[in-house]
């Protein structure tokens, strides 16, 4: 098992004196990890061609196969090693994409998604599917949020609309993690659904998922799934996994023709030209690692959630103010209402709130404003002032309380100096 001391140790590369609490941005990959990461460098530098042949193929595959374990899928066929959950939602697109430029799909055939989908999904979605005639219909989940029900109700709306006038749906894309606000999706109900509506093609973007929360592609059951592995998984950037279940993957190519064209998509994406693999090659000694927790990576899961949660209910309590969704939906991340007074109005707020919290007070951590529309009631605090802001908390085993109290303190010093957000404007 792991000492306290060594976990201090394996991430002693992180800069002192700030208050980490955004783990699920850019991951965070140990020491132990980075020299072998290194040493992987080595061997293809020291001599390429022998790297090439002998160990770079039968590595990749050797990481595919324990991949395949981790999320129970039935095939290591099924796995492909990406660079990130970005490159694995284009690969699935760009099919959806020339599915409708060859006529297999209709021009206003249609695609779901969920309102709180990432950026650069949304983003791909209208390059590849609405470009190419897609009609693109988002359920607009509600947040802050109660339960899983009020999820679906919303979700079962979405669809409805989609089949209007006789549209079929060719592809749902659901987040397993939203990302920003961050909520746990009941992805299994909302695949079953899909099936029951007819929905042709289900990929579910699970970017923070795996190490976060339980990824069984059995259970999940859908065509498509995709996790990074340098979120939660310790990996160093940037590495990721895409599922593409039996029956599913024969159109799909990675959008970097290699001389490994035509031979699967999992050995089209284990060589696109001659690059850095190591963080691919890598997984085995992260496994390793990890299996030195009590309770390997179901240990770490369980005690990051507890954690996140009783931090995030402390500094709730601190604010007067809530949680964002009840902690069976959060994951290793809490969505943490802000006082009211900080003056949290828009995207820009949000961002220059950040930006102070790191410049003045070193405490890294995403801001979140959740604009309320004219007639709706939003989540309030404790005096009844309107909840417009929100901050993402993370919890990975190198935190400690210090973390989130420098974070508390910090918040309320800002409201004892009257300090808003239009105090970060010019003029």
């Amino acid at each position: 098992m792991i000492l306290d001391s060594e976990i201090s140790e394996e991430f002693s590369h992180h800069k002192s004196g700030i208050a980490r609490i955004n783990n699920a941005s850019f991951g965070s990959c140990p020491l132990s990890i980075l020299a072998i990461q290194q040493q992987w460098q080595l061997k293809f530098l020291s001599q390429p061609d022998n790297f090439y042949f002998n160990h770079l193929k039968q590595g990749i595959l050797e990481s595919r196969k324990l991949i395949k374990e981790f999320v129970n899928a039935d095939h290591v066929e099924e796995i492909s090693i990406v660079d990130n959950a970005t490159t694995a939602v284009a690969i699935v697109l760009r099919q959806i994409c020339w599915a409708f430029n060859e006529g297999k799909f209709q021009t206003g055939d249609a695609v779901v998604m969920l309102h709180y989908a990432y950026g650069a999904v949304k983003k791909s979605i209208h390059a590849y599917v609405e470009t190419a005639g897609g009609y693109v219909i988002e359920a607009m989940l509600p947040f802050p949020v109660k339960s899983n029900d009020e999820i679906v109700s919303e979700f079962r709306k979405a669809l409805k609309i989609a089949k209007c006038d006789g549209r079929k749906i060719r592809l749902a894309v659901i987040d397993h993690i939203t990302s920003m606000p961050s909520v746990v999706i009941p992805i299994k109900e909302l695949v079953k659904i899909c099936r029951e509506e007819n929905v042709e093609h289900i990929f579910v973007d699970g970017a923070d998922a795996i190490g976060c929360v339980d990824v069984d592609m059995k259970e999940i059951g859908a065509a498509f799934y995709t996790s990074n592995l340098h979120k939660w998984l310790f990996c160093p950037p940037s590495v990721a996994f895409l599922y593409c279940r039996k029956g599913s993957r024969a159109e799909l190519h990675h959008p970097v023709v290699s001389s490994e064209y035509g031979n699967g998509l999992a050995i089209e994406s284990g060589w696109i030209g001659n690059r850095d693999y190591s963080s691919q090659l890598v997984v085995p000694s992260v496994l390793e690692f990890v299996n030195r927790f009590e309770g390997g990576i179901e240990g770490i899961k369980k005690r990051n959630h507890d954690a996140v949660v009783e931090m995030g209910e402390m500094l709730a309590k601190a604010w007067g103010t809530q949680l964002g969704s009840p902690p069976d939906m959060c994951s290793s991340m809490a969505m943490v209402g802000l006082p009211a007074s900080l003056g949290i109005w828009n995207e820009d707020d949000a961002l220059k709130l950040r930006t102070h919290l790191r410049e003045r007070f070193h405490v890294e951590v995403p801001i979140h404003c959740e604009e309320v529309k004219h007639g709706e009631i939003g989540n309030q605090n404790q005096d009844g002032s309107l909840i417009t802001g929100y901050a993402r908390i993370s919890h990975q085993v190198y935190n400690n309380v210090d973390d989130y109290e420098k974070f508390r303190d910090a918040v309320i010093q800002l409201v004892r100096d009257g300090f808003t957000c239009n105090m970060l404007y010019p003029g």
